[in-house]
């Protein structure tokens, strides 16, 4: 992939999206939504997409990626209708690794593109495909799909994308994450040649620059907020305290009642459903989102939550893709995770557009060195809470002992499976 784009880094201009050039049916859904100044992405990719560039963005979660590849791909599919009366057919589609992400960027489109006539649908799996199917039956322009169910439809005939001008793949980094690069590579197979591509990634290691290069022609690279960046409207804490003391923390903490909507994460499904039981023991309104919730009991939780009707939302890191909440204020990390950049994502969550928010780490006694690699990278200190009634005490395993927890909880999950074997 020859680069002769320009690199753009973050600068804040005093921009109107008025001077993006984007058409009046775009601006009068952006005026009622109170959109006021496009962000850092928005003003670097929205010219480059409207002149038909493609486009490799780097840009972490809260930074108005969707309203980046989504207005242009709007604007210039309307112009070509209104110029083309031809047969409706997928003429941009957009593939993401999760459910959730679907769903919002289908809500964006149904917003941004509410004054013009082009049609959208969305399908992924976990799901009945009888409606989706029922949907794209009547025409789509705009399809929005996760990898596995678009193969699965276009597998049965279903879905055709012979005439797609304009392919966007998003959260290429997570896509990797999860397991589908090969279902990505046959997708490829199935776009025609001669496209727009926009791809847009939080992290760039070597294999999701190797992806870039098979899909981008010529390509504009545009780089905002890397992923060392904590957004500086977030407040961030640490709690230091032992394992067995995480779950009394967090009541302590909740008893403030101020902490009215918290997205609490979880490092595996299994730990966020018992955080969950904990936390409904207290009464407190709590749920869980991970991936072996059925897929309309997500989106239930997910529309509660944003309602105000759950407190705790409790979510894995891939459940938690695509949650986009306006004005979210409370981010906890049950689990400090082990990658710093996660780290940077989850808190990313709050503190959205300008708005405050607060990050706060239960930090466990194995947990204290992910901390210290977290501040290498975002460049400061975490502020350690004074006020702890539950400070911690231990010490981190040495070397040795991790081994012998290692081989112990090893041998203890082999005499599980040894036991369930012979009970059947």
């Amino acid at each position: 992939m020859q680069n002769t784009g320009t690199k753009c880094h973050h600068k804040k201009l005093s921009m109107t999206f008025e001077q993006l050039e984007l058409i009046s049916p775009i601006l009068k859904a952006l005026q009622e939504r109170n959109y006021k100044e496009p962000t850092a992405i928005q003003e670097q990719a929205i010219p480059k997409i409207l002149a038909k560039r493609d486009i490799l963005g780097s840009a972490q979660t809260g930074t108005g990626k969707t309203a980046a590849f989504a207005l242009p791909i709007i604007q210039l599919l309307h112009t070509e209708k209104n110029n083309d009366k031809g047969k409706l057919a997928i003429k941009s589609l957009i593939v993401t690794p999760t459910r959730e992400l679907a769903i919002q960027i289908d809500e964006n489109l149904e917003f941004y593109g509410k004054y013009t006539k082009l049609r959208h649908a969305v399908v992924f799996g976990g799901v009945k495909q009888g409606s989706q199917v029922n949907e794209i039956r009547r025409g789509v322009d705009i399809l929005v799909a996760t990898p596995g169910r678009l193969l699965d439809l276009i597998n049965q005939g279903f879905i055709k994308l012979d005439h797609v001008k304009i392919f966007v793949l998003d959260e290429a980094d997570r896509m990797l994450d999860m397991g589908f690069i090969n279902d990505i590579k046959k997708i490829l197979k199935l776009l025609p040649r001669k496209r727009q591509s926009l791809f847009f990634s939080a992290t760039m290691p070597d294999n999701i620059v190797s992806l870039a290069d098979k899909i981008l022609t010529d390509p504009i690279k545009i780089e905002v907020d890397a992923v060392s960046s904590a957004a500086d409207t977030v407040q961030q804490k640490v709690y230091y305290t032992n394992k067995e003391s995480k779950k009394d923390l967090l009541f302590h903490i909740l008893e403030n009642k101020e902490i009215d909507q918290v997205l609490l994460f979880s490092r595996t499904k299994h730990g966020a459903d018992k955080i969950t039981r904990n936390l409904k023991s207290k009464n407190i309104n709590a749920a869980a989102i991970h991936g072996n919730k059925a897929q309309n009991h997500r989106q239930k939780v997910l529309s509660q939550f944003k309602e105000g009707a759950i407190r705790v939302l409790v979510a894995t890191d891939i459940a938690a893709r695509g949650i986009d909440i306006d004005k979210l204020q409370y981010v906890i990390n049950y689990d400090v995770p082990e990658d710093p950049e996660t780290y940077v994502h989850r808190i990313g969550r709050s503190g959205r557009a300008g708005e405050s928010g607060t990050a706060i780490a239960l930090c466990e006694p194995e947990e204290n060195a992910y901390v210290r690699l977290i501040e290498r990278l975002i460049n400061q200190k975490i502020t350690e809470v004074d006020n702890n009634p539950f400070p911690q005490t231990e010490k981190p395993m040495s070397a040795m002992e991790k081994k012998d927890f290692n081989k112990e909880k090893m041998r203890k999950k082999q005499a599980f499976f040894t036991n369930r074997k012979k009970s059947r």
